[in-house]
């Protein structure tokens, strides 16, 4: 399993533009290393979008899904620091995805990243993850990937959190999300263009998935910061 870990916490956002500078320092600074001292959090990855919008999409890689339900974590989610506290509300039109991990293959950091969150059509789970899975296989060997991954949400034992009510709305879910790895841009765009497109529809993927491209921000492991 190229992720580290079979659970993953999968995020995508909006932050203004006038507020990214702080965001990022706020984000690499504090942010990341609160996360990653957290038991079983083991790598997190912040990806800007390369298409100049102002979506933002993290990755927090975990040892199993039951680590997004724990104490320790909730602890953090409770007591977000004044700087957190500050940051969150200008956290716009969350998704945020508590997953188990369903297919991993390659590499999880690169320079770009490509994502598709979906919904499955009724009774087609199977169907859309099983396509996927052998799509994230067969991308590693092609010239300008270096890994993909299959992620499957589900809610863990967790009531609301503080964070999640000081953020800006309710947030949402994505069911599923396929995160690809690359390095050369005009390869994910390509994917992007001829394979995630209306055809997901012929394989049980439900009308309104969302694709998008990434640019690599910053990304480390829970040894960096100990």
């Amino acid at each position: 399993m190229a992720l580290l870990g079979a659970g993953a916490l999968a995020m995508f956002w909006d932050m203004a533009p006038a507020l990214r500078a702080e965001f990022e320092d706020w984000h690499s600074h504090e942010h990341f290393p609160e996360r990653l001292r957290v038991p079983g959090f083991r790598r997190a990855s912040r990806w800007m979008s390369a298409t100049g919008d102002e979506s933002v999409f993290v990755l927090y890689e975990v040892a199993a899904h039951d680590v997004l339900g724990s104490a320790a974590y909730a602890a953090h989610l409770n007591a977000p620091t004044p700087w957190s506290t500050r940051m969150m509300p200008h956290h716009r039109n969350m998704v945020r995805s508590q997953c188990r991990v369903v297919a991993s293959h390659g590499d999880a950091v690169a320079r770009h990243a490509l994502t598709l969150r979906f919904a499955c059509a009724s009774g087609r789970e199977g169907d859309v993850h099983r396509h996927l899975g052998a799509l994230a296989r067969s991308l590693v060997a092609r010239p300008g990937f270096v890994g993909a991954h299959v992620l499957r949400h589900e809610d863990p034992a967790l009531p609301t959190t503080t964070e999640q009510r000081i953020r800006a709305g309710a947030d949402r879910v994505a069911d599923g999300v396929l995160v690809v790895c690359g390095y050369d841009a005009a390869a994910l765009a390509a994917l992007r263009d001829s394979t995630l497109g209306d055809a997901l529809a012929d394989v049980g993927v439900a009308p309104g998935a969302v694709v998008a491209l990434y640019a690599l921000s910053h990304s480390a492991t829970a040894a960096d910061v100990t």
